[in-house]
């Protein structure tokens, strides 16, 4: 007999939405680890309630740093990069979460004038630092290559595949998003030369950045052919918009979950 593992498919939402990502058929969701990290005790007493009432779960994360924390040119502060990692680590921990993604295209971007080199140094620094302190949590950091629209360095999954290699910390992974592979226009197979390090999806339709609805809208089969192809096993999140949320949702829920069943 063989038994098919269901995808879990989530919903990348702040924290006013996690009812109506309930109600629409949600796996789990993926709230932003600054909006987390940065209320007060006793908002969060109150999110962390309201999570466990829904019956919801937040084994993700995202938007890990404010853009005014820099990683990247000469205004980094080690420091208080510790104390902010060390705060969102001590909630999320106590929400459940064990992965967080690493996007944070504002905190990252590197400075006109500044050097790449160096820059992606202080990357490694970082990385390599808040790596160990997400170990100390049980959490594994999950960087996110994003379009050059949004930042300037880790644009394609094989710069962010470089980098996790170049930290080489089991707690410093990789995640693709599938809006920012194409509108990169990055061959899918890079999932396969980043197999060992995939732990992460994020799902658009890159027309509009919209809920994706049906499999003949664009060209998805290439990348789940290649997720399908690695066995790939992990979550699934929509990072999107939808003119219609209750309508959208339960759509791209159940296309999803189709899409990494076997041919």
């Amino acid at each position: 007999m063989i038994f098919l593992l269901l995808v879990q498919i989530g919903y990348c939402t702040p924290v006013r939405n996690v009812e109506a990502a309930k109600a629409a058929g949600f796996d789990y969701v993926e709230l932003g680890t600054t909006e987390i990290a940065t209320m007060s005790d006793a908002d969060f007493e109150r999110t962390a309630d309201e999570i466990a009432r829904l019956g919801l779960t937040v084994p993700v994360t995202n938007l890990f740093l404010p853009a005014t924390l820099k990683v990247t040119g000469p205004d980094v502060d080690r420091q208080q990069q510790a104390v902010y990692v060390k705060k969102a680590f001590d909630r999320l921990a106590r929400l459940g979460t064990r992965l967080v993604v690493f996007g944070s295209g504002g905190a990252r971007r590197v400075p006109d004038g500044f050097p790449r080199e160096r820059a992606f140094d202080q990357l490694v620094d970082f990385g390599t630092r808040a790596a160990a302190e997400a170990r100390a949590h049980g959490i594994t950091i999950a960087v996110e290559p994003l379009r050059r629209e949004e930042t300037n360095i880790i644009n394609s999954a094989a710069e962010g595949l470089a980098l996790v290699e170049a930290i080489h910390d089991p707690n410093f992974e990789l995640m693709i998003d599938f809006y920012h592979l194409a509108s990169e226009r990055e061959d899918p197979a890079i999932i396969v030369r980043a197999k060992d390090h995939l732990r992460h999806i994020h799902m658009a339709n890159p027309r509009g950045r919209v809920f994706p609805q049906e499999w003949g809208e664009y060209d998805y089969a290439p990348f789940f052919a290649k997720l399908r192809e690695i066995g790939y096993g992990g979550r699934i999140s929509v990072e999107a918009q939808a003119a219609d949320f209750q309508r959208d949702a339960p759509k791209a829920i159940a296309l999803l979950r189709r899409a990494l069943e076997p041919q």
